[in-house]
């Protein structure tokens, strides 16, 4: 048998490699500390478990769900974007359900592309902004996400051509991998770029909930023209712990919510309705579980910080994400300076390269082990390679 072409462009996944080094290290009786990938170490909280329990007693739940999600389940996601942002949705029209935002994402690329087409993609990015584009046979051009522009993409820099060829551009802030959010300028100035080529803007605003030092993230659709030209993902994964029950939402431009649900409807059967239910509660019910895990996940950032500024790292503090995005000193390469680490250390990072062709020269810690084994997992650096130069 043979894969097709599609197929054999694409590459390992990112995660998928990390958690063979993880397997190897471990079968070789080594503790370690893994800050290499992004999936909340906290539990689900109870009232949320509670309220699927009660709904997985209900047998109407074990059947088909709608493909779109339920309206009442929609209605929640309109309500909380009310209250949170001020951003109002028609829940029948511009809101769809997913099973989690990464599937969303994927497919919107297949709603949308045909071969030979282009999207904008920032770089480095979470990768499955080009793994969608490339299961269409379209082309992913790369827009470089650097420091000196505070890791927005420069849209004056992409060639007039480029921008007429292209028909998705993906956005994300706050940022994975790098921490960053985006100000109002920039949005603002995306909105103009994709009514100019007629684009359609995709926002994976995934972490949104995870700010830090009182400075809430805003959500792409508050801002004027939005809703004409793009779309939001989001979820309750990070912000509720709940990366595995698989529930997220799209919502803004009612066109584009129609396509993805319409194409949805063809290859899955949606999302368990028990787990409708369940997202329902988070976003509806009491919400100091989310205040008490940005305050973890800030004294978790602070230890981070601290611990790379011993070692000689000049960085600033994150002020979004669950993540630290840092160079790597003089001398490595991202992915040799992760397998130095783990080697002499017994700790797990994330090389840039494996967000894109710009993450070269970075590495990521993901803020999803406890305070003191971050603690630990820095001391245990600090102790393996010293003093860095840079």
């Amino acid at each position: 048998m043979q894969e097709n072409l599609v197929m054999g462009k694409l590459p390992p996944y990112l995660f998928a490699r990390i958690e063979k080094k993880i397997e190897e290290a471990r079968e070789k009786g080594i503790d370690i500390i893994n800050l290499g990938i992004g999936d909340p170490d906290q539990p689900t909280p109870e009232h949320i478990i509670a309220r699927a329990a009660k709904a997985m007693q209900d047998p109407a739940n074990h059947q088909y769900p709608s493909s779109v999600g339920m309206l009442t389940y929609r209605q929640e996601v309109a309500a909380w974007y009310r209250r949170r942002f001020g951003v109002e949705l028609d829940p029948r029209s511009e809101v769809v359900s997913l099973i989690g935002s990464k599937e969303g994402i994927a497919n919107i690329s297949a709603c949308f592309l045909n071969p030979g087409d282009t999207t904008l993609v920032p770089d480095p990015s979470y990768p499955v902004y080009s793994i969608g584009t490339i299961l269409c046979g379209a082309t992913p051009y790369k827009m470089p996400l650097l420091a000196e522009n505070g890791f927005l993409p420069q849209l004056k820099d992409i060639p007039a051509e480029v921008a007429r060829k292209a028909k998705i551009l993906f956005i994300n802030y706050p940022n994975n991998p790098t921490g960053a959010v985006a100000n109002d300028e920039f949005y603002q100035e995306v909105i103009a770029f994709a009514k100019e080529y007629g684009i359609l803007i995709c926002h994976d605003a995934a972490y949104s909930e995870i700010f830090f030092d009182n400075r809430p993230a805003r959500s792409f659709l508050e801002y004027p023209g939005a809703k004409e030209v793009g779309i939001e993902f989001h979820s309750v994964s990070k912000t509720y712990n709940m990366t595995g029950w698989r529930i997220g939402w799209a919502a803004g431009n009612s066109y584009a919510t129609e396509v993805l649900g319409r194409y949805k409807s063809n290859i899955d059967s949606g999302a368990f309705q028990v787990v409708q239910y369940a997202a329902m509660e988070a976003l509806s019910g009491p919400q100091d579980c989310v205040e008490d895990m940005r305050s973890l996940y800030q004294a978790r950032r602070d230890v981070v910080v601290a611990g790379l500024r011993r070692m000689g790292w000049s960085i600033e503090a994150p002020p979004g994400s669950i993540y630290v995005w840092a160079p790597v000193p003089k001398g490595y390469s991202s992915s040799s300076f992760a397998e130095l680490v783990l080697e002499k250390a017994g700790v797990i990072i994330t090389q840039g390269i494996g967000y894109g062709e710009y993450g070269e020269g970075y590495f990521r810690i993901a803020l999803t082990v406890d305070k003191d084994r971050m603690e630990e997992a820095l001391q245990r650096m600090e102790k393996a390679i010293g003093k860095v130069e840079f």
